[in-house]
């Protein structure tokens, strides 16, 4: 992958694997219970966009739906330059997220719960972001209403996705154009001798979203653009 961390970074990605997988025994934070398969599915995935430009370039990145704190916790310890907000609608494993966080020393994180649809209303929040990730979230049409509203016009999402991304692509063709955004890239991002077939579809915001996006809270779920 041509990423190179120091002993720090290793050690800092191994306590917290290790402290997440410690609470998963009672919180329902991943379905890996095994520590080698946590560190291929999520933290060797979760850096899988570290070579991309759009993601070497940007300073203000937002993870939405950050789940067990993937990509987002993985990709603050590599870049410590950057700053990092980490969102989910799981009060409570967002805050195991932050807690664990915070034990390795993450000082370039912080950690908003909410919804997408509500939180992108939120002028400190709204158009702010040079970069969003985002990993087993939703469909590209769904993703897409949730993600563009945060991201700055010229900004992009990187969005993991499996081998049925162009079925995606296809699908979002009209959420793309309502929304202000086009297909940039596709990297291959998979680990063939880990049997990881993955891919990130680059999304370039290509014009302000109009502000009547996102729907409510539901919406977008329920009936994609």
């Amino acid at each position: 992958m041509k990423i190179l961390l120091t002993d720090e970074q290793t050690g800092k990605l191994e306590r917290y694997r290790d402290g997440i997988l410690k609470i998963n025994r009672s919180l329902n934070l991943t379905r890996v219970s095994d520590p080698g398969e946590f560190w291929d599915k999520h933290v060797l995935d979760s850096l899988a966009c570290a070579e991309i430009p759009e993601y070497k370039e940007a300073g203000r990145i937002l993870d939405l739906g950050t789940g067990a704190g993937f990509p987002g916790v993985p990709l603050a310890v590599l870049s410590p330059e950057k700053k990092f907000v980490l969102v989910d609608s799981v009060g409570k494993k967002l805050r195991a997220v932050e807690t664990e966080a915070e034990k390795i020393g993450l000082a370039n994180v912080s950690f908003i719960h909410g919804r997408a649809e509500d939180l992108s209303r939120d002028p400190c929040l709204r158009e702010t972001f040079d970069l969003c990730v985002s990993r087993a979230v939703a469909n590209l049409p769904v993703l897409l209403e949730y993600c563009l509203p945060f991201i700055r016009t010229g900004g992009s999402l990187l969005s993991y996705k499996g081998p049925g991304y162009k079925e995606e692509i296809d699908a979002a063709s009209n959420a793309l154009k309502l929304l202000g955004g086009r297909v940039a890239d596709v990297i291959e991002a998979g680990l063939e001798d880990r049997d990881m077939d993955h891919y990130i579809v680059v999304i370039r915001k290509t014009a302000p979203t109009p502000e009547k996006y996102p729907r409510k809270a539901g919406t977008p779920a329920k009936d994609p653009l």
